[in-house]
């Protein structure tokens, strides 16, 4: 091959080669913020407490184990559940395999397997797992929408370890769990995989649904022992445990060997006095072109479908001919037969380069690969771990590439480089008793069978409440039987389980739909949520794809739809207001007050402004007349008196704009302390709260009951204010950029906004010592 450019090497070396060419690449401009060399890590093995059966040991291929394989092991086949946490690459899959394989093999009762996966891919990949075992009592198939009719029945007859996903679960098994009575009768395992998604309202719905799946197994005689799967998560046993309302033991110590790796963080330039920084897009995909053009296979992960296609074009723009076509974009959205020939392709080495959306974030066996970049932190620390293991997998050195984006949470890391590699993982939570959630499954579970007081060891805290709930809104009918058992059984029609969305607290949703093809659903989005993000007029977003807002008619609960170039976004101008239901605990953070309960926010959109996608200047402002939406929902809330007004140096007409450039950063950073999106919260701050009588900032869940964050928002108080305070007083701009204190979902425009009076109010609070910038040149 025949050089074009300066960082041309025909051989693309060790680490120490990657090494100098990030270096050569971005030392001298501080693009390259920091380098950390990780350690090599040799294997820890260990043996099982009792040996496998002879067969199942020979078709699982493994001469050894790993710690961490064997200790999850003899506690699944011991009947208890357990989490494996453990890094990429680490072989959690052979940790229930092996279980699975020796109870379809048991020669006295058999007994079946349930593995759950977030997507069709991971089950899929795990299929192929299973299948080449080739041992001849294991019949596992896929159930799951792309299944036909008789294979669905060939699956309920003679299918003994089942792949599906918790919408199948929900509307497909469960329901007609009568078809499944042989298969629940023997269930011995249920795998849940990829732990660390499930959280927020979407691992709310899940641990309902198995709650649903354990009342029902108990009905037909089995008690089945849970093995979940994740990436390295905090408190993974808590949030297993939580799911299954059963006690799990956490595996976390990785007994796998790992390969050198050389994990680098780069920061692109800022470009003007306003602090904006160079597109993150851009540096990835020059960054990945260097790295392809060493003769490293690389993936690079965009957070969007959109960003995919522009980060592959920019790639393959920046290769020599030869190499340009061996670079293609992945994502959900291409055809299956697309998908599968990219599949293919990366499998057997023929690509260089892949640019992906989070579809191949999650477990599925790509081995191979080089180098991994990563497009700006993928809103946690679990996440960003999960992506950068695709790279040098199993014992093989690999390059990992951190480009941040210009938010609060990725700027925060630059300035803290060894708070990547030392800071413990987040913990992720949910909130299955959030009544939004827990009732609709309430309703599902009385359908499956009636309720009765023996099912409080599935619901301990909740049935009775949820019960009297549903019967008051005549959802429920509550008879008794002759003993005099109370029975409250399903008293509507249709299956209640079709009004129920997995991803959401709110059975009532607005359609998503086509101008073009009415036919095809978009998506959907919940009725409180509608008129912020389905607005007309409004740019909505789909898996990368880039619709414009035609209609939306809030009685019919549908929006129309028509695709858009992509080259602007809205955020919705809106009136929040709130009020406080109930204050369930408070305490001191500093000089303030910090409390959390419920509340009840009502907002009304009443306009939009359009801002271009490269520059971010507004392109203009539109009216809209919608009606207010109402949420009730958890939060915390900061109240602060006259004094610590006075201390901080604020006038009157400084307050809301001090208060209002705290709430953003504050939200901005929670994620450093809680598995969550800032999309995934709201904020409020007012200079006199009629409720509280004082100056309040809330920050509030995004979700009708709350998701649980608001509750570890409380938790972590101190070090969340901490932190906010010093991006305030580290940003190097002047008045306040997307690092700091603007944020891109504001519904007031970021107006008004004071960082200066919102860093001195801290201090005052903190009793912190005021910060002494220094002098910053921009480059």
């Amino acid at each position: 091959m025949v050089a074009t450019d300066p960082y041309w090497l025909a051989d693309g070396g060790g680490l120490d080669a990657a090494e100098a060419l990030l270096r050569e690449m971005g030392e001298e401009d501080g693009r390259l913020v920091h380098l950390e060399r990780l350690a090599a890590r040799e294997a820890t093995f260990s043996t099982l407490q009792r040996p496998l059966p002879a067969r199942v040991a020979e078709r699982l291929g493994v001469d050894r184990l790993w710690s961490h394989q064997a200790a999850a092991i003899d506690l699944l086949r011991d009947g208890r559940s357990v989490v494996v946490a453990t890094g990429t690459g680490s072989g959690k899959s052979l940790c229930y395999q092996a279980a699975i394989a020796e109870a379809v093999s048991s020669p006295v009762r058999a007994g079946t397997s349930l593995l759950l996966f977030p997507t069709k891919a991971l089950a899929q990949d795990q299929l192929r797992s299973l299948q080449a075992m080739k041992l001849p009592r294991l019949a596992a198939a896929t159930y799951d929408g792309d299944a036909g009719q008789a294979e669905r029945a060939w699956v309920r007859r003679s299918g003994n370890v089942v792949l599906t996903n918790p919408e199948m679960l929900h509307h497909g098994i469960l329901p007609h769990h009568d078809r499944w009575a042989r298969f629940l009768a023997r269930l011995r395992y249920v795998v849940v995989d990829e732990l660390h998604v499930l959280r927020g309202i979407f691992g709310s719905h899940v641990a309902q649904l198995l709650r649903r799946l354990r009342r029902l197994c108990a009905h037909y005689g089995s008690s089945p022992t849970f093995a979940f799967t994740s990436a390295t998560l905090g408190d993974a046993d808590r949030l297993a445990s939580s799911l299954c309302g059963l006690d799990v033991v956490a595996v976390t110590n990785d007994g796998s060997p790992q390969g050198e790796r050389l994990f680098a963080l780069w920061n692109p330039p800022v470009i003007d006095e306003r602090g904006t920084r160079a597109s993150a897009n851009s540096e990835a995909a020059a960054v990945a072109a260097a790295l392809v053009r060493t003769d490293r296979r690389t993936i690079v992960f965009c957070r969007s479908r959109k960003g995919t296609e522009l980060v592959a074009a920019d790639i393959k723009r920046r290769l020599p001919a030869q190499l340009a076509p061996l670079v293609r974009p992945y994502r959900s959205g291409y055809l299956a037969e697309e998908r599968r020939d990219i599949e293919l392709a990366l499998f057997t080495g023929h690509l260089r380069g892949v640019v992906a959306t989070s579809a191949l974030e999650l477990g599925i066996d790509v081995s191979g690969l080089d180098a991994c970049v990563l497009t700006g932190v993928p809103g946690t620390m679990a996440s960003m771990w999960q992506q950068a293991g695709r790279a040098g997998r199993a014992s093989a050195d690999g390059v990992t590439v951190l480009v941040a984006g210009d938010d609060q949470l990725d700027q925060w890391l630059m300035r803290h480089p060894q708070e990547v590699f030392r800071r413990a993982p987040e913990p992720a939570v949910i909130n299955p008793s959030n009544p939004y959630v827990l009732d609709p499954h309430l309703e599902c579970a009385a359908f499956e069978r009636p309720l009765s007081a023996l099912d409080g060891r599935f619901w301990p805290e909740d049935l009775d409440e949820g019960v009297v709930r549903l019967a008051r809104r005549d959802r429920l009918g509550v008879r008794r039987r002759d003993r005099g058992a109370a029975l409250a059984a399903w008293t509507g029609r249709g299956w209640p389980s079709h009004g129920i969305g997995l991803r959401s607290a709110s059975s009532a949703e607005v359609k998503i739909v086509r101008v073009d093809d009415e036919q095809q659903l978009v998506g959907t989005v919940d009725v409180s949520r509608a008129p912020a993000t389905v607005h007309p007029g409004a740019v909505y977003l789909h898996q990368g794809v880039t619709y414009r807002v035609t209609e939306l008619d809030l009685e019919a609960r549908t929006a129309w739809v028509e695709q858009a170039e992509g080259d602007e976004y809205t955020t919705p101008r809106s009136d929040v207001s709130f009020r406080i239901l109930e204050c369930v605990a408070g305490r001191p953070v500093g000089r303030a007050r910090l409390s959390i309960g419920r509340i009840e926010v009502v907002s009304q959109v009443t306009g939009y402004q359009r801002i271009d996608l490269r520059t971010r200047t507004t392109l203009g402002t539109e009216p809209l007349e919608l009606p207010p939406s109402v949420l009730e929902t958890r939060a915390v809330w900061y109240t602060i008196d006259e004094d610590l007004l006075d201390g901080a140096g604020l006038r009157a007409d400084q307050v809301p704009g001090a208060l209002h450039a705290l709430e953003h950063t504050a939200i901005g950073i929670l994620p450093l302390f809680t598995i969550c999106d800032r999309w995934d919260v709201g904020g409020v701050s007012t200079a006199l709260h009629p409720d509280t009588g004082c100056p309040t900032v809330t920050i509030y869940d995004g979700y009708p009951g709350g998701a649980g964050i608001a509750e570890l928002a409380f938790e972590a108080a101190d070090r969340h204010l901490a932190e906010t305070l010093e991006v305030l007083q580290r940003c190097a701009c002047a008045d306040g950029c997307p690092s700091c204190v603007v944020s891109p979902k504001c519904g007031n425009g970021n107006e008004p906004l004071d960082k200066d009076g919102a860093r001195r109010l801290l201090e005052t609070l903190l009793a912190a010592a005021p910060f002494a910038p220094t002098e910053i040149t921009l480059p």
